[in-house]
């Protein structure tokens, strides 16, 4: 008898374990995938506005009171749970971020990744991606108009 008690113990285990694996896996909510990011990033003060929310300067928007809540997490997972519009607009925030505001990407930076290692990872795609768009493939010589 103890053996099927021990036995049914491991197997509520086991299924406890992989109910938590698939709840980690659990994407974040699509409500906001349709924001037009475009537009909050050519604006100087939508961009001031939601920086300062995540700075905690000002209110936020529902929008931005979820980011500030998934942030930590996302950061740390490397967007494990974003789904692929988010990943793509979380890239193109950083990347508008870190080029046409600079001083409001050094804020954030400073308030959520005090210890540089986001950062260096963000630099670390910019590296390869820029890499990737010279000179073609980099294969058979491409286009880099070198002699070989």
């Amino acid at each position: 008898m103890r053996k099927v008690w021990l036995l049914a113990s491991a197997v509520l285990a086991f299924l406890n374990f992989v109910k938590s694996q698939e709840l980690a896996r659990t994407l974040y909510s699509p409500r906001y995938d349709n924001l037009d990011i475009d537009t909050i990033l050519a604006s100087n003060r939508l961009v001031s506005n939601y920086v300062d929310c995540l700075l905690s300067r000002k209110p936020c928007p529902p929008e931005g009171k979820d980011l500030k809540r998934i942030l930590p997490e996302a950061l740390r997972t490397k967007c494990a749970r974003c789904s692929p519009t988010q990943k793509e607009n979380a890239l193109k925030i950083i990347t508008r971020l870190y080029y046409d505001y600079p001083d409001q990407y050094r804020a954030l930076r400073e308030r959520w990744d005090p210890s540089g290692e986001y950062h260096r990872r963000f630099e670390e795609y910019l590296r390869g991606l820029q890499f990737n768009q010279i000179g073609g493939s980099g294969v058979g010589g491409g286009t880099g108009g070198g002699t070989g």
